[in-house]
């Protein structure tokens, strides 16, 4: 079975980094110590209230990142001009609620359905590969192929949260096995991201056809502990 590809998020680096108003720890550096560690892309979320991730982290990773920057954006017209003019490899295009503490649940894909397809189309007019952040139903990624998506990127919250609390996840381990399949089965690449620990991504590296994962927060958690580099080689031993 083919490895999994490991998207490292370094948000929180930054938001450490707001906490006090100062310029370190530097997302930049995290950005290019998680490339020299084995990290297969880096992403960031750049948030419309900017909580974290900056416009100028955003420029600096951009133009010194050798492997694939993924842009995690919310579909606004202030993100399309951002991401037309900064052309990261990859864009995931994420809900966003102002209140939110983190990304709560996929993508409502009926809401400005109409806007989204066009916005979808600029960019992969620039060539960015596109995913779209969704729940692991049949639905919506039909939705996501008919919009003209490269990919999905399964939200894994629920089947993290089971895990994470002992409590039965083989419902829903079933149900992200079906989403995958068929997803595929339709030509759409498939991720899957949030919420993901070493447990949880290794139960969930059982799934064939999932191509990446995407995880920020517990690998920036572990780091404190482990160091980053140290924490991204774990993790890819424990994908791959």
């Amino acid at each position: 079975m083919p490895t999994i590809k490991l998207g490292v998020n370094i948000d929180h680096v930054a938001t450490v980094r707001n906490a006090r108003g100062e310029k370190y720890p530097s997302p930049l550096r995290a950005a290019l110590l998680s490339q020299k560690s084995g990290a297969d892309s880096v992403t960031i979320h750049l948030r419309e209230d900017r909580r974290h991730i900056k416009d100028n982290d955003l420029k600096e990773i951009r133009s010194k990142l050798k492997i694939p920057l993924n842009l995690e954006i919310a579909s606004t017209n202030e993100m399309l001009k951002i991401s037309l003019k900064q052309k990261p490899s990859y864009i995931c295009i994420v809900p966003e609620k102002r209140k939110e503490i983190t990304t709560e649940g996929g993508l409502n894909l009926n809401f400005k359905k109409n806007f989204l397809k066009i916005m979808i189309k600029k960019l992969k007019l620039k060539g960015i590969r596109i995913s779209l952040f969704i729940e692991p139903n049949l639905k919506d990624i039909k939705r996501s192929k008919d919009l003209g998506a490269n990919c999905v990127e399964i939200h894994t919250g629920k089947i993290c949260n089971l895990i994470n609390n002992n409590k039965p996840f083989k419902n829903e381990f079933i149900k992200i096995q079906k989403a995958v399949k068929y997803a595929n089965s339709i030509g759409l690449e498939v991720h899957a991201g949030h919420g993901l620990t070493y447990k949880s991504a290794q139960i969930l590296s059982k799934i064939s056809d999932i191509k990446e994962f995407n995880i920020g927060h517990f690998i920036i958690g572990e780091s404190i502990y482990l160091g980053l580099s140290k924490t991204i080689k774990k993790f890819k031993r424990i994908i791959k």
